[in-house]
């Protein structure tokens, strides 16, 4: 039971990173517009947000510095700077999408006004972040969000043609609409390796004291806790195009993404998805919360971590909240939460090379990481993922403005 325990942060931080709003959004979209033929764009994924976070872990555990900390002390204070920038505004954008997805579900379970349902969103997530240790954090968002396992039932129950379901993980350009399938390439690919995702994970390993006896438990987390947030990201994108495609049906509302667990399944598999996707959102806050404040504290050289408490580490506590009180602002004025998804992705998407590229220097940093430093294998998956991500940054928003962000 306490190995299970140990790889709930990596649990976590694939709930509600790989299958946070982002995820649901672009996943389900890229189902219902083009089945399963971009489902190994998931797999680039899955592998990328594995290397880095690895490094990521690694460095936290050998340095006993979260890798914000790391970047901001090795690579100075312009490259540190320019880092935290990219990163604060594409998190701060990802909370007030996840504040406006939380409202979104509980209007689904109690037919609530939405403007309602908004303070209560805020009021659960101060509540969950002020009052429950950061183990438990972990523990109650990961695995409830796991009831998101319903859409691999779902998935398995729709019957699809699993032949075109494996061909699915061979890459390939859809000779439909190459603009909109590379539009949304970008998009899986920035949902799947958001920025706050490894500043979260790093600095989640320094709360739970992490040394290099850890490193096992590192890779086990990043290994078994994204693998399983791919192969959620794979049941959606299944469903949508074994249910979606064929009714020719655009998924434009969290809702609609529910469906795909209740026609299959009925009243319960309806449930579990509204379940699964409060923690999963619900979660991802927490960690864009937390990633936020952890960059601004690590970068000024505040005093920081849950673990601390208000009182020891107040303007990290400050910055949290201050954070969550503007999100929530943002999504009380009635902005669509989904669309401000679509935007906080693709400029997620902008600024993967800021945050890759220092985090690759700091590992392979032998005066700081000595004999734990990247080898031959990590450097070549990092150095190839970087050349992803710079076709990926640039190409983002020229796709976006071009397909009228998917539209055609």
């Amino acid at each position: 039971m306490k190995a299970i325990f140990q790889v709930a942060l990596g649990i976590l931080a694939a709930i509600g990173g790989f299958v946070d709003i982002g995820d649901l959004v672009f996943n389900v979209a890229a189902g219902a517009e083009f089945g399963f033929s971009l489902l190994w764009v998931v797999v680039v994924g899955v592998v990328g947000i594995i290397v880095y976070s690895e490094m990521c872990g690694r460095v936290a555990a050998v340095s006993k510095r979260a890798v914000f900390d790391a970047v901001r002390e090795r690579l100075g204070f312009g490259v540190g700077l320019v880092a935290l920038v990219a990163a604060q505004l594409v998190t701060f954008l990802t909370l007030a999408a996840e504040v406006g997805g939380i409202a979104i579900v509980l209007q689904l379970l109690s037919n609530l006004p939405f403007l309602a349902l908004v303070p209560l969103a805020f009021i659960g997530l101060l509540a969950a972040i002020w009052f429950l240790e950061f183990e438990w954090i972990e523990r109650l968002f990961g695995y409830a969000g796991l009831c998101l396992i319903v859409f691999v039932v779902a998935a398995i129950k729709l019957e699809p043609d699993w032949g075109s379901v494996a061909h699915g993980f061979v890459p390939q350009i859809d000779t439909g609409d190459p603009l909109v399938y590379l539009y949304f390439m970008v998009g899986l690919l920035g949902a799947a390796m958001t920025p706050y995702e490894v500043y979260f994970y790093s600095s989640g390993a320094i709360e739970e004291g992490w040394t290099p006896k850890d490193l096992g438990l590192n890779r086990l987390n990043t290994v078994i806790g994204y693998g399983l947030g791919g192969l959620l990201s794979f049941a959606l994108m299944i469903t949508a195009g074994a249910l979606f495609l064929p009714q020719g049906i655009q998924p434009q509302l969290i809702g609609t993404v529910a469906l795909g667990a209740e026609v299959p399944l009925g009243q319960v598999g309806l449930l579990l998805a509204l379940v699964g996707i409060l923690f999963a959102v619900g979660g991802a806050a927490i960690d864009t919360c937390f990633s936020f404040a952890y960059n601004l504290a690590q970068f000024f050289g505040w005093e920081w971590g849950k673990y601390r408490g208000p009182a020891r580490a107040p303007r990290f506590t400050l910055a949290w909240l201050v954070l969550l009180v503007l999100a929530c602002c943002v999504i009380a004025t009635g902005i669509d939460p989904v669309m401000l998804t679509e935007y906080a992705v693709i400029f997620s998407a902008v600024a993967l090379p800021l945050t890759y590229l220092p985090i690759l220097l700091v590992a392979n940093d032998r005066a700081y990481m000595r004999e734990y430093a990247n080898g031959r294998l990590a450097n070549v998956f990092g150095v190839v993922y970087l050349v992803v991500i710079l076709f990926v940054a640039l190409a983002a928003i020229p796709l976006m403005l071009i397909t009228n962000m998917g539209q055609g």
